[in-house]
């Protein structure tokens, strides 16, 4: 009679000793899963609040920022219109130089064009359409990022509701703003997404470059670039003392 419990209070030990093996091994394996993933730095483990399920999820928020889920949304959403206007800025600093250099048009470096005078508008009226036009964008991005889908939904603007309906995930604009269909298909828009992000953070990071660059030599990033190809080995970022102020 004695011998009963003893033995069930055995097994329950046992039972309980391999389930927290068990466990341990999980949390261990889960860790390891966590580690391998594609990361920002080699071996180092993703946050909890990082799992994947965002477009070039890297495990990059060393200082946590994204820990609230209400915050984190938002940050994905702040990044991704700094990578679209990167991108757009970064088009709009070499094209242009590129097509002046080759004596297509005549326009000045980048960091001079905001004090270009044009003759099809004062500045003022550039000024004016450029906060209307923006200003409508961002409010029209803002409400569907607090309820997604609502800019499709007809009595919005005149008629036109149907152009300002979104894919169904806030950021990601549909029918006229999608004219080749990716959104239609969820894995090519999935795809989409994550080419997007990383084409927009190197625009982001060689906006700083362009920045930093124009500050250092004064000159634009075509003619820094001609300049190196002319001498490489002596044209160089550590070459300009300005640029490497520790130099």
């Amino acid at each position: 009679m004695t011998a009963t419990p003893l033995i069930a209070a055995k097994a329950a030990f046992a039972g309980k000793a391999v389930q927290s093996k068990a466990t341990v091994k999980a949390a261990a394996i889960s860790t390891k899963v966590m580690a391998a993933r594609t990361s920002w730095m080699p071996g180092s483990v993703h946050p909890k609040h990082l799992d994947g399920t965002l477009p070039g999820d890297f495990g990059f928020d060393p200082l946590n920022l994204g820990e609230d889920p209400k915050n984190l949304a938002w940050y994905v959403q702040a990044e991704l219109v700094h990578a679209r206007f990167a991108m757009l800025g970064a088009a709009g600093i070499l094209i242009p130089e590129a097509m002046t250099k080759a004596g297509i048009l005549n326009v000045p470096v980048w960091y001079e064009a905001g004090a270009a005078e044009f003759t099809f508008a004062s500045p003022f009226s550039l000024f004016m359409a450029q906060v209307w036009m923006m200003g409508f964008a961002e409010t029209k991005r803002y409400y569907d990022f607090v309820s997604p889908g609502s800019q499709g939904e007809p009595g919005s603007f005149a008629g036109w509701e149907a152009a300002f309906g979104g894919s169904g995930t806030p950021g990601y604009p549909g029918n006229s703003f999608d004219p080749f269909g990716y959104s239609k298909d969820p894995k090519m828009l999935e795809e989409m997404k994550l080419k997007e992000i990383k084409n927009g953070r190197l625009a982001m990071m060689a906006m700083l470059g362009f920045y930093g660059q124009a500050a250092a030599t004064g000159t634009g990033p075509i003619d820094n670039w001609l300049v190196h190809l002319a001498d490489p080995f002596h044209t160089t970022v550590a070459s300009n003392p300005v640029a490497v102020p520790f130099l």
